[in-house]
C-alpha cells in the first residue's frame, strides 16, 4: 500500500509530518510512503528524524519534489488551478491515476477540497463532497458530517451528506440501520433556519435512511444518533467547541486532583482510567476527517497536528484503503450519471 503525504501540510510541519510518517511506518510493515515538499526541506528534515530508523524503514519513503506550498491566505480554486506543482494537486493526481492508494495532508481545508473536487473527481451524483470525522459519544463513535468542508449549504447538500454518512457508518463501521439526526435548535421538525427547515422533509421522505428527526445539541453526546448531518459551518464549531471542552474540562481535574492530598491519593489510584479518559477525548487520536464524496482515499489532518495526530491520521488513510470506503459508498448509494473529472 502507498499513501501520499503533504509534507508541508499544517501548523507543525513539515517536523511533525516527517516524524508522523515514521511512527506510522513501524506500524504497517507493508506501508511505503510519498513525501512530498520542496525537496531539500524536506530531506533535510527527514535525514535528521530518519537517523536512527534502519535502512528496511528508510528505503520505503519516498522524497518527491513539490516546490510550491498552497496556504491557507489563498484563493483554494485559483492555487489548485495555478499551482500544479504543488503536494496537494501533484497528490489527488497520482490518486486520480492510481499510483498511490490514498492522499493525507494537514494543509489547507480548501485547497484539499478544491483538488479533491476538481482533480480526483466526485463520486456519482454528489455535488458537494464533506469532511466527516468520528468523535465520542460515551458509548462509542458518531459522524458528524460535514465539519467545515461547505460552509453554505443548500437542503439537497445535506441529503447527500446523511446518505454518505449512513453508507459510510454501516459499512465502515459496521453499524446497521444507522440513525441520522440533524442538528438544530430544536426537537421539533418546524424548528431551525431555512437551510434546517427544508432539509427535514426531505430526510424524512427517503426510506432508505434511518432518519430520527432533529437533534439539539445538548444530545449530540448522548448517543442520539450514528450519524450527526449539518452544514460546515455548524460543524467545524460543534468539532472546535467538543475539542475545547475536552481540553478545559481535563485541565480543571487535574488541577482539583492536585488541590490536596486527599484528592492527590485518589488521583494516584485513578490515574489508569484518567488517562482512558483523556485519549477517548483527545481528537490528536482521531487524527483527522476523511473527505467523503471523492473517487479516492482522502483524509484531512488537522492543521495542529502534532507528529502522532498525522500518525493516526495516515491510519486512518490505510483503514479507508483496506475497508474499501468509496467503493462501498458507491454500492451503498444509488445515484445518477457520473460527474466529469478535470484533467
Amino acid at each position: 500500500m502507498k499513501i501520499y503525504i503533504d509534507a508541508m501540510g499544517g501548523d507543525n510541519a513539515p517536523q511533525a509530518t516527517v516524524a508522523g510518517a515514521l511512527e506510522a511506518l513501524t506500524l504497517y510493515p507493508e506501508l511505503t510512503l510519498e513525501l512530498a515538499g520542496p525537496i531539500e526541506e524536506v530531506k533535510a528534515v527527514f535525514t535528521s528524524t530518519f537517523a536512527d530508523a534502519d535502512a528496511g524503514v528508510k528505503n520505503r519513503v519516498t522524497i518527491i519534489d513539490c516546490p510550491e506550498i498552497i496556504t491557507n491566505n489563498e484563493s483554494p480554486v485559483m492555487a489548485v488551478r495555478k499551482k500544479k506543482q504543488s503536494a496537494i494537486v501533484d497528490g489527488m493526481l497520482k490518486l486520480r491515476d492510481g499510483q498511490v492508494d490514498a492522499f493525507v495532508s494537514a494543509g489547507s481545508t480548501g485547497a484539499v477540497l478544491s483538488g479533491g473536487m476538481f482533480r480526483l473527481g466526485r463520486i456519482n451524483g454528489i455535488d458537494r463532497p464533506a469532511l466527516a470525522p468520528l468523535l465520542p459519544n460515551g458509548k462509542d463513535f458518531f459522524l458528524l458530517i460535514d465539519c467545515g468542508a461547505n460552509v453554505d449549504c443548500r437542503p439537497e447538500y445535506l441529503h447527500q451528506f446523511a446518505m454518505m454518512g449512513s453508507a459510510y457508518m454501516e459499512g465502515m463501521r459496521g453499524v446497521k440501520n444507522p440513525r441520522v439526526g440533524l442538528v438544530n435548535n430544536g426537537a421539533e421538525a418546524e424548528k431551525g433556519n431555512e437551510l434546517t427547515k427544508q432539509a427535514y422533509p426531505i430526510l424524512a421522505a427517503d426510506k432508505n435512511l434511518n432518519f430520527v428527526g432533529n437533534v439539539e445539541a445538548r444530545e449530540i453526546t448522548k448517543d442520539a444518533a450514528d450519524v450527526i448531518v449539518c452544514d460546515g459551518f455548524v460543524g467545524n464549531i460543534i468539532l472546535k467547541f467538543m475539542e475545547g471542552v475536552a481540553g478545559t474540562l481535563m485541565s480543571t481535574i487535574k488541577k482539583e486532583l492536585l488541590s490536596d492530598t486527599k484528592s492527590k491519593i485518589g488521583a494516584l489510584l485513578a490515574k489508569p482510567a484518567f488517562k482512558r479518559v483523556a485519549k477517548s477525548m483527545d481528537h490528536n487520536e482521531v487524527g483527522g476527517a476523511p473527505l467523503l464524496g471523492v473517487r479516492g482515499n482522502v483524509v484531512k489532518a488537522h492543521g495542529s497536528s502534532n507528529s502522532h495526530a498525522f500518525a493516526c491520521a495516515i491510519k486512518q488513510a490505510v483503514k479507508m484503503v483496506e475497508g474499501d470506503v468509496v467503493g462501498k459508498i458507491e454500492k451503498l448509494l444509488v445515484l445518477p450519471e457520473a460527474d466529469s473529472v478535470s484533467e
